[in-house]
Order: C-alpha cells, then sequence, then structure tokens
C-alpha cells in the first residue's frame, strides 16, 4: 500500500489516500476514478510528500492516545448537541436541507460512501469523522 498527498487543480483541496500501488494510483486516474473529495473534480494530481520516518513506538503510542481522546470530545459534544438518526441520515439530511421550514437542531448517523457522494453531488453540505466505540481503549 502507498498513501499520496494529493491536490486538486479546481478548488485547490488537499487530502490523502490509499492505494494499492504507483500503478494502480495511474490506471485509476486514467479510468477517471480519482476525484476530488471535497468539489468531486476530476483534476487531481499528486503534490509533494515527504516519507514519513516512524519514531519510538512510545511516541505513536502517545499520539494516539491524545487523538482517541480528542474524538471522545468531539463524539461527547455531538451527542450532546445533535439528533441521532442512525441509519436514517440520508432521508433525514435531505428533509432538513430541503424544507427551509424544518428549524429541527442539526443530526448525525451512518451512512455509506455512495450515499455521502450523492448528498455531496446535491449540494448538501455533511463531515465525515472517524466513530470509535466506547468500548475501545
Amino acid at each position: 500500500m502507498i498513501k499520496y498527498s494529493l491536490i486538486c487543480e479546481d478548488c485547490e483541496n488537499t487530502f490523502d489516500s490509499w492505494f494499492s500501488s504507483s500503478k494502480e494510483f495511474d490506471k485509476l486516474k486514467k479510468l477517471k476514478l480519482v476525484n476530488c473529495n471535497s468539489c468531486n473534480s476530476l483534476k487531481v494530481k499528486k503534490s509533494l510528500m515527504s516519507p514519513q520516518i516512524l519514531k519510538k513506538q512510545h511516541n505513536n503510542d502517545k499520539k494516539i492516545k491524545i487523538f482517541k481522546n480528542k474524538m471522545r470530545e468531539y463524539q461527547k459534544f455531538i451527542k450532546k448537541n445533535f439528533k441521532y438518526v442512525g441509519e436514517n441520515f440520508t432521508y433525514e439530511a435531505r428533509s432538513l436541507h430541503y424544507d427551509p421550514k424544518n428549524k429541527s437542531k442539526g443530526i448525525y448517523g451512518k451512512a455509506t460512501d455512495q450515499e455521502i457522494k450523492s448528498l455531496n453531488e446535491e449540494g448538501i453540505e455533511i463531515q465525515s469523522i472517524p466513530w470509535l466505540n466506547e468500548k475501545d481503549n
């Protein structure tokens, strides 16, 4: 596996993506299957990047712990301030977007990659974040 830093030539969004090999990236790019995760433009190219050199495992463990703690804080905030709609996320997001009278608070839930892409294509702004199980350390 190889991780590339990518940049969109249209909106200048930068993001990372994993590929099975450098040849796989080239193949997917040629087939027009590499697109910007922000504006869906196909004008995506590799950006300058430097190799990641792993330091002592202790530092990585500490960073992971800090990350997980921060994610738990975000999740606690989301649970407190937004309505959980589960598998109905896509339906509820469209309802909020297209009904100007609906003044309900924000929502969170589950959606597939295809559903997220569809919402983005409709101009419905959503944000995906990793979600930690409460049982995870």
